[in-house]
């Protein structure tokens, strides 16, 4: 474990990933940094799909400060809008939206139809880079199932958490303790995930 005992850029702005990404880290003896800390602004996500996202983030985290880096693409998958809003996830009502916008949008954009219709998923990919110029990035997925319900409901978590019903557990992702989130989560599966692999890399 020694030699992954090391400081790894976090490609995110967002301060509900970053605590959640720190939290599964940290046991690890891996510090996660945010990027802002380190005075790097967000790069412009060009890509067209999860993948091309985390990988275009992780290299500019990795190129501006020097360290190995992390960064995800994660958003929610409503199956009835074709896969909406996707990519788009944190700008659903536009460019600077806040998740409250971006909730009430989803919400009248589901408002006809039915419970059996409203099924989703989050999804992330998660992406390791050792240095800017990696070619063999480490990559993870995960995905997490559920259903939007028809009105918010908790106070825990960020996004879209207040309107995702977890069927298992009989309530939103909102209501959910920190642990048990990590637990059940996409992005909690994709960085275990990684971390696993950057385990099998130290041995």
């Amino acid at each position: 474990m020694n030699s992954l005992a090391t400081t790894i850029a976090l490609a995110s702005g967002n301060q509900g990933k970053l605590r959640e990404m720190r939290e599964l880290l940290a046991p690890h003896q891996l510090e996660g940094v945010s990027q802002g800390s380190l005075g790097i602004d967000d790069v412009p996500e060009t890509g067209t799909t999860f993948i091309e996202n985390a990988l275009i983030k992780a290299r500019h985290a990795a190129l501006e400060s020097g360290l190995p880096a992390i960064a995800d693409d994660s958003g929610l998958v409503v199956d009835i809008l074709g896969g909406a809003p996707g990519i788009h996830s944190a700008r659903y009502a536009g460019v600077g939206a806040s998740d409250k916008d971006n909730l009430e949008l989803l919400l009248e954009s589901l408002s006809e139809y039915s419970p059996a219709q409203r099924s989703a998923h989050f999804r992330c990919t998660m992406v390791f880079l050792r240095h800017h110029e990696d070619p063999s990035p480490l990559i993870t997925e995960g995905v997490w199932d559920g259903i939007i319900t028809r009105e918010p409901k908790g106070e825990n978590g960020f996004g879209y958490d207040p309107i995702f019903f977890v069927p298992t557990h009989h309530c939103t992702s909102a209501e959910l303790d920190p642990e048990t989130k990590n637990q059940l989560s996409h992005r909690g599966t994709a960085l275990r995930g990684l971390i696993e692999k950057l385990l099998l890399l130290d041995d």
